[in-house]
């Protein structure tokens, strides 16, 4: 196929497409696994098991959240890589990206007390539920090496545009946790420890399909691993950079959703269930949003390892329209069905009036927070992390400030809607802030790849 085929509209729009698909079903299957883990364990005769797998699975969803680099940087760097046709690179970025999720994945579990103790401490459930989350997690951690390992892989072919090998890990994945956790818990008789056991294995079982498709995606390409850019802590200059600033920016990341559900529950427990219910609208959104955030990486990656101005643009401004179509649509869907999708999500009466009350800003959220999942899509393909690192403390510069004023100036019965105010200033900044680092990279650095004749978007 001719370079002109390839970089056609219809080609980008068919290409976006076709990585989104598989990542937008791989997200489907996450919120299944919750709905699994949560009947199995729900149906034992005391509430403290359901407690205590509720602690260890959110503490572990922070913890692995935070090293979400792993997946981010290897993909653009790969992606970039490709771009090149430098298969060499190719290889040994793989190769960088195992070591350094086995180094971590290690002192994880080799510093896991500690952890574990101030994890569960923040998280400030019972006692008799912590003690039990904490026999839970200290086996959930075993599997640190595999999880960390399996977004470097995840990472490392969707830079090559293969976004069907997340789909099918994670298919699987899913798929034997769900198995062992009906054989353990129903079929052998135990409790959360058994949920723990299910998911250490089947994590262990992806690692293990994984790099059987990584020795197979390996024959395909050039050259082999190289031991001074393996072993040389030097040869992990660049890694180290892009993986640190996306590990700053995901903290911020955490710290803005870890504060939002604490202002929250300062004004009771309704409050902060009704929130609950209405950030799982954000969460659907993402499902879809995150699918031609990913397709955007891969794409715009390779763009700017061939430095290669017109296929760049085109696949930003065709990743943008789907997109937008994608927020629209749920913008339309939130606003007709919202009520009934919070009766699905809750059955308690004042949950659901109060949530009602404030689902207005979901109805508005989508379009703002659209730009800020694509725009992350292009500086991870371009891997210019430093801006978005930075967007998320401009972000926080109007969070913060916002919501004090908010608190300070609205009656107490309009606290929450201050709080939806300041999280919602809080995405658009972070919209912006891109946009406006994205039309300056234009004018400067990306403007270099321009000599291709295609105009920017």
């Amino acid at each position: 196929m001719s370079r002109s085929d390839t970089s056609s509209p219809g080609a980008v729009r068919r290409r976006i497409l076709t990585l989104a698909w598989p990542i937008i079903l791989s997200n489907i299957t996450v919120p299944l696994l919750g709905l699994v883990d949560t009947a199995v364990v729900g149906h034992l005769p005391d509430a403290r098991y359901l407690a205590a797998v509720t602690l260890g699975a959110t503490l572990f969803s922070f913890l692995y959240w935070g090293f979400g680099f792993l997946r981010m940087g290897t993909t653009g760097l790969t992606s970039q890589a490709v771009g090149r046709e430098n298969d060499s690179d190719v290889r040994n970025l793989l190769g960088q990206s195992l070591l350094l999720a086995a180094g971590i994945g290690v002192a994880l579990v080799v510093f896991s007390r500690p952890l574990i103790t101030l994890g569960l401490w923040l998280l400030d459930g019972s006692e008799v539920a912590t003690t039990l989350a904490a026999e839970y997690a200290g086996i959930r951690i075993l599997s640190a090496p595999a999880v960390l390992a399996n977004y470097a892989i995840l990472g490392w072919f969707l830079g090559q545009q293969n976004s069907r090998v997340t789909l099918s890990i994670l298919v699987l994945t899913n798929g034997v946790n769900i198995i062992l956790d009906l054989g353990f818990v129903i079929g052998l008789g135990m409790t959360s420890d058994g949920v723990a056991w299910a998911t250490v294995i089947a994590d262990y079982t992806a690692l293990i399909f994984g790099l059987w498709l990584v020795s197979r995606q390996l024959r395909w390409l050039s050259g082999g691993f190289l031991r001074s850019r393996l072993l040389a802590i030097a040869a992990y200059g660049e890694l180290f950079s892009v993986n640190a600033n996306l590990f700053v920016r995901t903290l911020g990341l955490l710290f803005a959703m870890a504060f939002f559900t604490s202002r929250g529950a300062a004004q009771g427990d309704t409050v902060l269930a009704a929130n609950a219910v209405l950030l799982q609208f954000i969460m659907l959104t993402s499902y879809a949003l995150d699918g031609f955030a990913h397709a955007t990486e891969a794409l715009t990656g390779r763009s700017v390892g061939a430095k290669r101005w017109a296929e760049f643009a085109l696949a930003v401004r065709s990743a943008a329209w789907f997109s937008l179509i994608t927020a629209g649509i749920a913008c339309l869907a939130f606003a007709r069905g919202g009520e009934a999708l919070i009766a699905l999500l809750t059955g308690l009466p004042e949950v659901r009036d109060t949530a009602a009350t404030y689902l207005p800003w979901m109805v508005v959220m989508p379009l703002i927070a659209v730009w800020g999942y694509l725009l992350d899509g292009v500086f991870i393909g371009a891997t210019a992390i430093r801006e978005m690192r930075n967007s998320i403390f401009v972000g926080l510069a109007v969070y913060l400030p916002v919501w004090w004023l908010g608190q300070a100036l609205l009656p107490e019965a309009l606290a929450n809607h201050g709080l939806w105010l300041a999280f919602t200033l809080f995405m658009l900044t972070r919209s912006v802030t891109l946009a406006a680092y994205y039309y300056q990279r234009r004018r400067t650095d990306w403007n270099e790849m321009a000599s291709d004749g295609c105009p920017g978007v």
